[in-house]
C-alpha cells in the first residue's frame, strides 16, 4: 500500500510540475498595469536581458518595473501568479507599532526578497535570513537591483548550535514560519534570546479539535497538530518530514515566557490550508 500511494504522489507531483512549467511559460512578460515600482538596475534593461535575469534563478513570485515589466516569474496558476505589492501591508503595521527608521529588523524567512525590500524602505537596518539557499540568492539579487543592500544569509533558526549573535536584532519580522517548524514552541522561546524589542508574527495554528499529539519542551507539555510536510525540494514546504502546528493559546504563551508579554491578535482568518493568525508582541 505504501509504495502504490507513493506512486501516486510521484505522479501527481509530476502532473503539478507540467503545468506549472506551462503556466509560467504562457506569463506575460509585460503589459502589467498594477504594482509598477521604479526599479533602477531593472528599468535600465532591454527586454532580452531581462528575460535572461528572469530565466537565470527560478523565482516564484514577481514585481512589475516603472514599464510595467515582469521581474521575477509566478510560482503556478493561482500562487504568487500576480504583480507582489511592496511594502506588504504588515510592514506598514510594523511601522506603525514601533518605527522603524531607527530599528534594526530581522526577518525571518525572506523567500525571495519582496518584503526584504519593504523593509529596507523603512528600517535603519535588516537582516534576513532562510533556510533554503535558493532564497538566499534571489533575495540578495532581487535588493540589488532595488539598490538595496541588506545583510542576508542562510540560517535555520531550529539548527543547534544556533549562533545569536549573528541574528540579533530590535525587531522580528516573522511571516509564514512558524507552522513549518518541527520544534516551533522551542523557537518562540528562543526568540528572547535575541529579539529585544518585539515581533511582527503571522502563522496558522491548530484549532482545539485537530490537535492529536503532544511533545515536552522543558518539561511542559504542548498539543499540536502533525502537518505533514508534501517536500524538502517543494519551496514552500518546510525543510523537515513534517511540521507541528501549535495552538494560538500556546503561540501567545510561549511568547510571553520569551518576554513579550504585552501581546495583541491583529487578526483572524480562514485560510485554505486552515485559521491563520497576525499577532504583535512586545516587550514591556
Amino acid at each position: 500500500m505504501g509504495k502504490f500511494l507513493d506512486s501516486i504522489q510521484r505522479a501527481r507531483r509530476a502532473i503539478h510540475g507540467y503545468r506549472r512549467k506551462d503556466f509560467r511559460d504562457r506569463l506575460p512578460l509585460k503589459g502589467y498595469d498594477e504594482e509598477r515600482n521604479e526599479i533602477k538596475f531593472v528599468d535600465l534593461l532591454s527586454e532580452s536581458d531581462l528575460i535572461e535575469l528572469n530565466n537565470i534563478l527560478n523565482w516564484n513570485c514577481f514585481t512589475v518595473d516603472r514599464h510595467g515589466r515582469r521581474f521575477g516569474n509566478a510560482a503556478w496558476q493561482g500562487k504568487r501568479s500576480k504583480p507582489e505589492v511592496i511594502p506588504d501591508r504588515r510592514i506598514l503595521l510594523l511601522n506603525d507599532q514601533f518605527d522603524l527608521a531607527s530599528k534594526h529588523v530581522l526577518e525571518i524567512g525572506c523567500f525571495e526578497g519582496i518584503h526584504t525590500i519593504g523593509l529596507c524602505q523603512y528600517a535603519k537596518k535588516v537582516t534576513a535570513i532562510d533556510a533554503r539557499m535558493e532564497n538566499v540568492v534571489k533575495t540578495i539579487v532581487r535588493c540589488a537591483f532595488f539598490r538595496y543592500c541588506p545583510t542576508v544569509f542562510k540560517c535555520d533558526v531550529e539548527a543547534r548550535p544556533l549562533d545569536v549573535n549573528l541574528i540579533e536584532a530590535d525587531i522580528a519580522y516573522h511571516i509564514g514560519v512558524l507552522y513549518h517548524l518541527k520544534d516551533p514552541v522551542g523557537h518562540l522561546l528562543d526568540l528572547g534570546r535575541f529579539i529585544h524589542r518585539g515581533i511582527l508574527m503571522d502563522t496558522h495554528y491548530a484549532l482545539k479539535e485537530e490537535v492529536r499529539e503532544t511533545y515536552e519542551v522543558n518539561g511542559r507539555v504542548y498539543p499540536y497538530k502533525r502537518y505533514r510536510e508534501p517536500d524538502s525540494s517543494e519551496v514552500f514546504s518546510g525543510i523537515y518530514d513534517h511540521s507541528k502546528w501549535l495552538m494560538l493559546h500556546d503561540i501567545i504563551d510561549c511568547l510571553s515566557q520569551a518576554g513579550f508579554t504585552k501581546g495583541e491578535v491583529i487578526e483572524r482568518r480562514t485560510e485554505r490550508n486552515g485559521p491563520r493568525v497576525l499577532l504583535i508582541g512586545k516587550r514591556q
